[in-house]
């Protein structure tokens, strides 16, 4: 395996990307010398930088297809969500070894990953360590460019933490040259999301609510980003197994408080607006990564790449690599009961809509009776059911290889065939469609967990049901062959006051936050968040063995709730790092 350093340095501007029109738009004009690089008229190209290296395609991180920023591979795929994908098992070693829960310290993968997540650290700290020798005069909007750097540094250790749990803490004050005499174990969990939010606070005090240009960080992320490090610190887990030992009170009430102090932010009035370029940085948008099209750049633009796998293959019109095909049990959770409330026990109910292959022209679905949540269809690619505006076929044999993964496709994160903004130039039907971090129903359901922590079961109630009512005045999904019927008996209701216990309104919290937030990449950080994703793991395996042959045998180990240290980066430390508890130490 090749050892790479965890940090490099900004050679070039050859990958610069911004937030808006003209900011995410700029020809990159040359090289930066050692002279321009310590100098105030560098500090735009390297600010610019660090906000390209939001997308994962950066001169020193290469691809982001097999480290994508949108976390599928270890928010979905290591869940209950989502299976491989591709073209059988042994398509791309790594990511099977993640579904498995057979990764270890040696997955070149994940080393990219660590590496990339501290090339992104990298150019932060390069443009702060300009910015904090910068006066006013030079720069007037210094303040604010500090902070939309720390925010974004905030950001990367985040992803950093909830990864690999035990990883070194760097400032731009570090000379690189001691990097290598960091330890990862010198902070725990609990005092590295201190810091962080201690930091995106701070940052918040420098920032407009609003900035000029669309896409730079503003005080909203400041805020939203906090609320989400201080839920995660609530939650405080025990060093060596990572089981929950307590809740903490005080942390919940700052994340409401919190919560309350973002502005201006709503529910896109339907749900399928999520996937429509449209409604990029729109009223539902709190935190975005900007990508672009025809912008001057090489081959398709600045696309989602971390995404190029996973649009759908076989007879699809993408004509995809077929990657990330949504699991039986997500489709399963999405039925609903006859007041159209989730049914919480599903795994005990036959699987909702098998399909029966004929040919790759004829399918049917059978067991279609039960209600389903119409966000099933906005979510799930399912065969002989429409597929987003496209008109010419529905989603049909669009999987690469059905008998190992069955024949749902995931449909977010997409945009239709027809759609202008998709490009087939070097890819597979990628778009220009912005990735959201965090949105405003991201916020509203933190909210309503820390209030059911906290027993104020009531204003929670009223917050899930906001984003289910959204889901329910939605535009449902039509029959292909018949649009005046819907595609599905799809029924949403919402949660009465009545039997809403505080063990109640958890669950329905819990399975809330999964089928609103199914595929964006944040499933398995829930479960250990939550500390139950060797109970929830364990379960999802005994009910897919029989759709999944390959699950026979595979166990999820409680204590391995984050990624091992990589080989590669304890190596670069010469033998300083530590490994994470439940996998062997490094000799």
């Amino acid at each position: 395996m090749k050892i790479q350093n965890i940090f490099v340095s900004i050679a070039c501007a050859a990958m610069l990307t911004g937030c808006s029109e003209d900011f995410l738009k700029n020809t990159p004009q040359g090289s930066l010398n050692d002279g321009l690089m310590n100098s105030p008229a560098a500090i735009d190209l390297l600010v610019n930088a660090a906000y390209a290296g939001l997308s994962g395609l950066t001169n020193e991180q290469g691809d982001p297809t097999f480290r994508p920023t949108s976390n599928w591979w270890y928010g979905e795929v290591r869940a209950d969500n989502a299976y491989k994908g591709g073209g059988g098992e042994g398509d791309v070693l790594n990511l099977d070894q993640i579904e498995k829960f057979e990764n270890m310290a040696d997955n070149g993968d994940m080393d990219g990953k660590w590496f990339n997540l501290y090339s992104q650290i990298s150019r932060c700290q390069s443009a702060l360590r300009v910015l904090n020798e910068a006066t006013v005069e030079d720069v007037p909007e210094r303040a604010s460019r500090i902070a939309e750097m720390k925010v974004l540094r905030a950001h990367f250790y985040f992803e950093l933490v909830r990864f690999f749990n035990k990883v070194p803490y760097m400032d731009e004050n570090l000379p690189v040259t001691e990097y290598v005499n960091v330890p990862n174990d010198e902070f725990t969990r609990d005092q590295h999301l201190s810091r962080i939010a201690a930091e995106l606070l701070e940052a918040a005090e420098s920032l407009p609510v609003r900035q000029a240009e669309v896409g730079r960080i503003n005080r909203n992320i400041a805020l939203a980003y906090a609320a989400k490090v201080k839920l995660y610190q609530a939650y405080e887990q025990d060093p060596q197994t990572h089981a929950v030992v307590n809740i903490n009170k005080t942390l919940l009430n700052e994340v409401v408080q919190l919560i309350d102090r973002v502005e201006g932010c709503d529910l896109l009035p339907d749900f399928q607006y999520l996937d429509l370029v449209e409604y990029d940085n729109s009223v539902e948008s709190v935190f975005e990564i900007q990508y672009s099209m025809n912008d001057g750049s090489d081959a398709a633009g600045r696309i989602n790449w971390s995404n190029q796998l996973c649009s759908p293959g076989g007879n699809s019109p993408y004509g995809g690599d077929g990657f990330f095909v949504p699991s039986q049990d997500l489709i399963n959770a999405y039925q609903t009961d006859e007041n159209g409330l989730p049914v919480f026990d599903y795994q005990s109910l036959p699987d909702y809509a098998v399909v029966e292959f004929l040919d790759d022209e004829h399918q049917n679905l059978l067991n279609t009776e039960p209600n389903v949540d119409p966000r099933l269809d906005f979510v799930v690619g399912r065969p002989t059911i429409t597929w987003k505006t496209w008109t010419e076929r529905p989603c049909q044999s669009w999987v690469r290889d059905r008998g190992v993964y069955g024949h749902n496709c995931q449909k977010r994160f997409l945009v239709s065939p027809e759609s202008s903004h998709i490009s087939f130039l070097g890819c597979h039907g990628l778009s220009d469609l912005n990735w959201r971090i965090i949105r405003y129903a991201d916020l509203l359901l933190y909210k309503a967990e820390a209030l059911i922590e906290l027993g104020d079961l009531e204003p929670a109630r009223q917050l899930i049901n906001r984003v289910r009512e959204r889901a329910m005045n939605s535009q449902y999904v039509k029959d292909f062959n018949d649009p005046s019927k819907y595609a599905a008996n799809y029924k949403i209701g919402l949660y009465p006051q009545a039997g809403w216990t505080q063990e109640y309104a958890r669950q329905a919290l819990r399975t809330e936050m999964r089928l609103e937030k199914a595929l964006e990449g944040e499933r398995f950080f829930d479960l250990v968040r939550w500390g139950i994703a060797k109970e929830v793991m364990t379960n999802y395996l005994q009910a897919e063995q029989d759709n999944r042959i390959y699950y026979k045998g595979k166990t999820f180990d409680a204590g391995r709730e984050y990624f091992p240290i990589p080989v590669a980066q304890y190596n670069f430390s010469l033998g300083r790092y530590t490994q994470n508890p439940g996998y062997p130490a490094f000799k």
